[in-house]
């Protein structure tokens, strides 16, 4: 039997790298997926992707920073399929790599709203349905950046941190519900999240640089599919709370 049979998983963030890798790799397992992302067309070529393997999948346009959208994407999912068994916060972007004193309103404010206040407003509409259920995967896509201050800018940093937070919070409070919330915290992983950077700060990304000959190797995005799937599924029933580290060892230094 397949690791996800029957299962429903919404995946923010699925038109491209990560996400992508997650929502096939789920199909792959049984899973009926919902591939969420601002980019239409890619989502509609993940679904398409996906349904050339034999799996199922739907698209929905959904922009993270949007109530509406959000509420859109778990109206389409219960009309489609019925149920959420799965909810993965993938959605994600960069900062400009600037340190406190140089951070503006504008980019703090927008790395907080799709990093960090999309991940508890997604997790705030699926719980209704995980507790009517006594059952549900959370999974947040972190990063090492939300334990380390090397990795970014003052913006990403915060925000990432602040999902671990939420990760382990909310792990706690419904563990005795029969719901899991864990997150993926990876290293360096072949994405196109560094085409969300523009006005790069200079003094900051030269700061950030000077550790990058800690990374051993770039990652692939289906390296933390395989992560991914492993924290959906019941193999990893007894884990809630916790933030599992993929960065080819990056962080062992």
């Amino acid at each position: 039997m397949k690791k996800l049979e029957n299962k429903v998983a919404i995946v923010t963030g699925a038109a491209s790298g990560m996400g992508k890798a997650i929502a096939k790799r789920y199909a792959e397992e049984g899973a009926k997926v919902v591939v969420s992302d601002m980019n239409i067309e890619n989502a509609k070529q993940t679904v398409d992707e996906i349904k050339a393997t034999g799996g199922q999948a739907i698209a929905v346009l959904t922009n993270v920073t949007s109530e509406e959208d959000i509420e859109n994407l778990f109206e389409k999912t219960l009309e489609h399929y019925g149920t959420v068994d799965i909810l993965v916060n993938n959605a994600g972007i960069m900062d400009n790599m600037a340190a406190v004193a140089d951070v503006s309103d504008e980019v703090w404010y927008r790395l907080m709203e799709v990093n960090t206040t999309s991940v508890m407003r997604t997790t705030r509409k699926v719980l209704p349905l995980f507790l009517a259920q006594k059952s549900g995967v959370i999974l947040n896509i972190a990063s090492v950046g939300g334990f380390r201050g090397g990795n970014a800018g003052a913006a990403y940093t915060a925000s990432k941190h602040a999902v671990i937070g939420l990760t382990k919070n909310t792990g706690f409070q419904y563990a005795k519900e029969g719901i899991r919330c864990n997150a993926i915290a990876p290293g360096a992983i072949r994405t196109n999240i560094t085409s969300s950077m523009t006005d790069i700060n200079q003094r900051g990304a030269e700061i950030c640089r000077s550790g990058m000959s800690l990374i051993p190797r770039i990652g692939d995005p289906e390296e933390i599919a395989s992560a991914a799937l492993f924290l959906a599924s019941d193999d990893s029933s007894f884990v809630n709370g916790e933030v599992l580290t993929v960065d080819g060892g990056q962080t062992a230094y």
